[in-house]
């Protein structure tokens, strides 16, 4: 079921039309359905890839997915983490979107750690090395 994108230039808009079939969308005069327009211009649309879980694990295995990394600027690995939350595919918690924008904003990884003690599992008894 494809989906194409349009730029209509009478009433200036981005227009995705439904088509049920390949055919039907190769066959169709496309037209704006805001303004009636048919002298769209067609669109490169966004493609969507769905891969497993392995394949996603494996794309951060490569040495390239490190490439740009700079171990002392904590910007640097904002975008590493964010990098790594998009290819897990999965929402994380508040806290893990708290620690980024604070490395975001170049805040260093322990000031963070300082702020926000319960992240590393840190509690008020945990005074020494040996947790006694």
């Amino acid at each position: 079921m494809p989906i194409y994108d349009y730029y209509c230039p009478h009433c200036r808009r981005r227009v995705s039309l439904f088509y049920r079939t390949f055919s039907l969308a190769a066959a169709a005069t496309p037209a704006c359905p805001r303004c009636g327009h048919q002298d769209l211009r067609r669109l490169v649309s966004r493609v969507a890839v769905v891969r497993s879980e392995e394949a996603r694990l494996e794309a951060m295995t490569d040495p390239s997915f490190l490439d740009g990394l700079d171990e002392e600027d904590p910007r640097a690995l904002a975008r590493l983490m964010r990098r790594m939350s998009d290819e897990l595919g999965e929402e994380m918690d508040p806290e893990f979107d708290e620690v980024i924008d604070r490395l975001e904003s170049g805040q260093s990884p322990e000031d963070i750690e300082k702020e926000m003690p319960a992240l590393a599992g840190e509690t008020a008894a945990d005074d020494d090395d040996f947790g006694e």
